[in-house]
C-alpha cells in the first residue's frame, strides 16, 4: 500500500503562504480563507503536505483498503487558482453549488480564481455541510 502524501508538516503556514503565494490579491484571499476556515472549523491552520493548509482531521477508509487522514477543510493557493478541499458529495452541497458564483470543479475538489468570484455566505454552507458529512461517517476531530 503507498504511503500517502498529504501529511500534516511541520512548516508553519505564514511562513508557507509568505513565500510561496506571489501576487497580493491571492495572498489577501490566503489570508482571509484562513481566517474564515478557522472560525468555521474551529481549528487552527496546519499545512498538510507542501502546498495545502488544512483545518481539523478525520480518517478516511476505502472498500480496497486504501486509508488515511486529511484535514476536514483545507485549501491550496495553487498559481492558477485556489483548490478549495471543502466539498461533500451530498444533495445539500449540490444545491449549495448552483449559488456559489463563479467556479469549476474537479472530481471532490472547487477551484476558483479569487474570492470575490463567490458568496462567501454560500461557501460558509458548503463547509459546515462538509464538517456535518464527515461528523457522521468517518472518524474524524470533529466529533469533540
Amino acid at each position: 500500500m503507498p504511503k500517502n502524501k498529504t501529511t500534516p508538516t511541520q512548516v508553519k503556514v505564514i511562513e508557507f503562504i509568505n513565500d510561496y503565494v506571489d501576487k497580493d490579491q491571492k495572498k489577501a484571499d490566503s489570508l482571509q480563507l484562513i481566517e474564515l476556515m478557522r472560525q468555521w472549523s474551529g481549528y487552527e491552520p496546519q499545512m498538510w503536505g507542501p502546498t495545502i493548509v488544512g483545518f481539523g482531521s478525520y480518517h478516511y477508509k476505502y472498500a480496497s483498503g486504501h486509508e488515511g487522514d486529511a484535514p476536514i477543510l483545507g485549501f491550496s493557493p495553487r498559481k492558477a487558482q485556489f483548490s478549495l478541499y471543502i466539498y461533500s458529495k451530498t444533495d445539500r452541497s449540490d444545491e449549495l453549488l448552483g449559488k456559489l458564483g463563479k467556479f469549476t470543479m474537479g472530481k471532490a475538489c472547487i477551484y476558483v480564481k479569487k474570492l470575490a468570484d463567490i458568496d462567501l455566505k454560500v461557501l460558509e454552507a458548503l463547509c459546515a455541510e462538509t464538517i456535518a458529512y464527515l461528523h457522521e461517517h468517518h472518524e474524524c476531530s470533529c466529533r469533540s
